[in-house]
């Protein structure tokens, strides 16, 4: 006979992204959640104002690039027709050669709108990411086990919002002596009571068992896993467990 609690997989505590003040509550202990879903969300004003503004100097510097890429294009224009009319000696060798000029210039100022132009559509993407930062969301489908925030409360970066867990699938985590390694094997039939509820008793099976003993305590982990319904079971009852003959 071994005892351990009932553990999820996923089980986690939500923590703040970046500073701020909580503007929005949508979730508290017992609501159920889903992947992605909105729990809180700061105040974004400042962000979202901010976003705004390099978006429009985005769009401004991309009208100026195009603009510069149309120059580019006459320059090129400019410069055939000169390479001609010099073939034809109706213009001097200083007179094309400006014209070159002029296009090297010009394909210059184009390459330089056109990073000023890359630079501000990052700087929006920043922004955008920051944003997202201001959104709390649930990062797998369970329940919010505990809120530690409340309306107008100021956050910092890695403060704890809110404890989330998953709801299943269930397990039991437990130790066994070193002298029961060779009867524990994984797919080996269990029995698990919880022990609040001696009477009630759920069928089981050994799903990891660790491949090195402890020598400080000379025990090894067992992880079990239910097999059917759990019942009123929930993550963090303690279990009683017993291996079927």
């Amino acid at each position: 006979m071994a005892s351990g609690p009932i553990v999820v997989e996923n089980q986690l505590d939500v923590a703040a992204q970046r500073d701020g003040i909580i503007a929005e509550l949508h979730a508290d202990a017992g609501t159920q959640i889903h992947k992605g879903q909105l729990l809180a969300k700061l105040d974004d004003r400042q962000l979202t104002a901010d976003r705004d503004a390099a978006k429009n100097q985005a769009d401004s510097i991309e009208a100026d690039l195009k603009n510069w890429e149309a120059t580019v294009k006459m320059a090129q224009v400019d410069l055939d027709r000169s390479e001609k009319m010099f073939a034809e000696r109706l213009i001097t060798a200083s007179q094309l050669d400006h014209d070159r000029f002029k296009l090297t210039a010009t394909k210059y100022e184009f390459d330089r709108e056109g990073k000023n132009y890359q630079r501000a559509v990052d700087v929006v993407k920043s922004l955008n990411l920051e944003l997202e930062k201001t959104r709390v969301v649930a990062p797998f489908n369970g329940v919010v086990a505990r809120r530690y925030i409340h309306n107008g409360q100021r956050v910092a970066n890695g403060d704890r919002l809110f404890w989330v867990t998953a709801l299943g699938p269930m397990r039991v985590r437990f130790t066994v002596p070193e002298k029961f390694a060779k009867s524990i094997r994984r797919n080996a039939p269990l029995e698990m009571i919880p022990t609040d509820w001696p009477d009630e008793k759920h069928p089981g099976r050994v799903l990891l068992v660790s491949p090195v003993v402890d020598p400080a305590s000379g025990t090894f982990d067992v992880t079990a896993e239910f097999v059917g319904s759990t019942g009123g079971l929930k993550p963090g009852m303690v279990v009683n467990v017993r291996l079927k003959n």
